[in-house]
């Protein structure tokens, strides 16, 4: 187990690609994950969202991590914008793409956008499930106890159970692994970073702070959020709050 990420790191090397199962012939994954028969809620339009205008070498040299978090409540218009920011969907083409707001490796967009929500106008505490294609959210399931098992999967960080909303990305593998093949685990990393990075950049035109997380219980937190731990998985957390 020791050699385990430099065999990784081997292993995927460019050099050893087989060819993929997109030029095999194999039918293209959806895009995004879908709401699953979820309620579907809808989301103010970003554009009509009124935040700061801040200059990008000011967000730049500004950013840095947060754990401190006010008990002011997030709108649901700033979770919009937020969204928009870190997935957002600028152009879709037809079935075979999305082109969006951070880059993704050969625009493969494997990343799903999971949310604790613990303090946003309008919403239940619980967890959400971003659809990207149609900006709009699904509530997933609600209740105090979802924070809590986040909470335990994640070390007992309490932090996360004082921000206004903690993000949960996961990666749907076999979208990235059908053009990639097995070098696409490499990318999913690239592609989660891209996606936390515009949360800490956006987040202060709104006033608010970020502290990403690496530190978790994959199975724990994959069982709570419903997912299997092998075609999706839970890759990168970030918390957000109020200043």
């Amino acid at each position: 187990m020791n050699e385990i990420g430099r065999e990784f790191m081997e292993k995927t090397k460019f050099q050893y690609a087989e060819r993929s199962d997109q030029s095999l012939g194999y039918p293209q994954p959806p895009l995004e994950k879908g709401a699953g028969g979820a309620e579907v809620i809808d989301l103010p339009e970003p554009a009509e969202v009124d935040v700061r205008k801040i200059d990008l070498r000011e967000a730049i040299e500004g950013r840095s991590s947060f754990r401190d978090f006010s008990q002011e409540a997030l709108s649901l218009g700033e979770l919009s914008y937020l969204l928009w920011c870190t997935q957002g969907v600028r152009e879709l083409m037809g079935n075979a793409a999305t082109l969006r707001n951070v880059p993704s490796a050969g625009a493969r967009h494997s990343i799903e956008t999971y949310m604790l929500i613990n303090n946003v106008e309008g919403l239940e505490e619980g967890l959400y499930l971003f659809l990207p294609i149609e900006h709009k959210l699904a509530k997933i399931k609600t209740g105090p106890v979802v924070a809590e098992n986040i909470m335990a999967a994640c070390l007992d960080q309490n932090f996360i159970g004082t921000s206004a909303v903690t993000f949960i990305w996961t990666a749907v593998i076999y979208r990235m692994k059908w053009r990639y093949g097995e070098r696409g685990y490499r990318y999913i990393n690239l592609d989660a970073g891209h996606v936390c990075q515009n949360l800490y950049l956006s987040t202060q035109s709104i006033d608010c702070g970020v502290c990403a997380i690496g530190a978790f219980f994959d199975d724990e937190l994959n069982a709570v959020l419903g997912v299997d731990g092998e075609d999706e998985f839970a890759i990168y957390i970030a918390t957000l709050g109020k200043k």
